[in-house]
């Protein structure tokens, strides 16, 4: 690697961030055992679409310590309870990523046209 850092372990799928490999899961990836699933990554994501199914995969993530990402882009946002579990949430270049931060809690919320898995830390 360029930067010199050793990576132990399997680094697929993996974002590198500076010396560690970020590990990620899609919510379609999880399977029915969904907290053996979560062990071990550091990201939950999804998209907007995939919200309404994915209460038990929330609640686990906080279980494993998985921060959550929501992609949003093309669809509306609407306030919900699933804001809670959430630590990025990626919209529309047209919305105000701020107002949607103070309302809602979620830790980071980012207006971008980049890939989410480009955006996580």
């Amino acid at each position: 690697m360029a930067n010199n850092c050793l990576v132990l372990g399997e680094q697929l799928p993996s974002y590198g961030t500076g010396c560690e490999g970020v590990n990620i899961i899609h919510f379609h990836q999880l399977g029915p055992d969904i907290r053996k699933a979560l062990q071990g990554k550091r990201w939950l994501l999804l998209n907007a679409a995939e919200l309404p199914q994915a209460t038990a995969a929330l609640a686990f993530s906080e279980l494993e310590d998985v921060l959550v990402g929501v992609d949003h882009r093309n669809a509306p946002v609407v306030e919900g309870l699933w804001s809670r579990a959430v630590h990025l949430l990626v919209v529309d270049t047209d919305v105000d990523p701020q107002a949607i931060q103070r309302a809602s809690g979620i830790t980071r919320v980012l207006a971008s046209d980049e890939a989410i898995e480009a955006l996580l830390w």
